[in-house]
């Protein structure tokens, strides 16, 4: 599993409060990263609470990082998994790339185009205020979707995230603007993404 900037320079998404980058092909060998992360991750489906019962978020998730880095979002609390090797091997590959510093990973793997995640914010303070989300896509492409929280003049952005691909989310994205992926009724295939984060203690 070998990690590669074709693109010497990201494509930067020009969008009012925000600070994006997009790197169409980062790693080379994404489909047996894919296979292997498949296979290997420790996947579970939770439940959130939403009008007054719990139902199922429809999509799998995992949460992997280093020895007390939990982390909670839409009332669901996620205890670290410890680092797989193949999880370490990206993760320094990827700070090596960025010179940044990841202590957790966020991993969803949407199994067709059925699963999806609503309209959000990874704005959580253990985040703290100007969060660097870094987002791995492997497998399916599918569609991100970017709408401004307070202006509805500005239209809403999309990215179609290919296989390989990063997307780094940085500054007062997370302040300003929402995303999500939305169900497609497209006969498509599987897709991980991995969102690489640092919880602040």
């Amino acid at each position: 599993m070998q990690s590669s900037l074709f693109n010497a320079q990201p494509l930067i998404l020009d969008l009012p409060g925000a600070e994006l980058a997009y790197y169409p092909d980062f790693i080379a060998e994404h489909e047996s990263c894919y296979q292997q992360l498949q296979e290997t991750i420790s996947w579970q489906q939770d439940q959130i609470q939403m009008y007054g019962r719990r139902i199922a978020i429809p999509r799998l998730n995992a949460w992997y990082g280093d020895e007390g880095m939990n982390y909670s979002y839409s009332g669901i609390a996620l205890t670290a998994r410890p680092w797989t090797p193949a999880l370490m091997k990206i993760k320094q590959q990827l700070q090596d790339k960025l010179a940044i510093a990841f202590n957790s990973v966020l991993l969803n793997y949407y199994r067709d185009g059925n699963d999806s995640v609503s309209w959000h914010a990874d704005d959580e303070p253990e985040l703290g205020p100007q969060p660097l989300i870094a987002s791995l896509s492997l497998g399916a492409t599918r569609r991100f979707s970017l709408r401004h929280k307070s202006d509805r003049k500005l239209p809403v952005q999309h990215i179609d995230l290919e296989a390989g691909s990063l997307l780094v989310m940085a500054g007062d994205t997370q302040r300003n603007w929402h995303h999500q992926i939305a169900k497609t009724r497209r006969s498509i295939g599987g897709r991980i993404n991995l969102t690489f984060r640092s919880i602040i203690s």
